[in-house]
């Protein structure tokens, strides 16, 4: 069986949220604008492996809040994931993306979901219905 576990981090900094949006290219959601995170290594804790994928994919340092949502889902190569997401903060505001990621940009959460993909949207509801903000200062 072809199964991995990943993490997403809702990052926030002074108020407004990361996105990042996909390379034009990408097998899984192309071009699509998404929260940083990804596949975690083989024995990696999902905390540790957030860490690492939000360093690699934009040079920043977080520190993790809350976990909020949990996403089951088979990518378009048939790889079946478990996905942890997490509430973060940003020790600040300046990205250096990755190779993965083309654009950048931080939002108000009242705009995200006119910027994000459709497939987060639930947990934008979730961080405003139950006001996961006040988790980050």
């Amino acid at each position: 069986m072809n199964t991995r576990n990943a993490a997403k981090a809702f990052i926030f900094y002074q108020g407004k949220l990361l996105l990042l949006k996909r390379r034009g290219n990408d097998i899984q959601m192309p071009g699509i604008w998404e929260v940083p995170g990804g596949r975690l290594e083989e024995g990696e804790g999902p905390i540790e492996g957030l860490k690492r994928e939000v360093r690699e994919e934009t040079g920043l340092e977080i520190e993790v809040k809350i976990p909020f949502n949990v996403n089951y889902f088979t990518r378009a190569d048939g790889q079946t994931i478990t996905m942890l997401v997490y509430l973060c903060k940003a020790f600040g505001d300046r990205v250096v993306l990755s190779e993965e990621h083309p654009e950048y940009k931080w939002v108000e959460i009242e705009k995200a979901k006119e910027e994000i993909n459709e497939y987060f949207h639930k947990e934008i509801d979730v961080i405003q219905k139950f006001g996961l903000l006040k988790y980050i200062k």
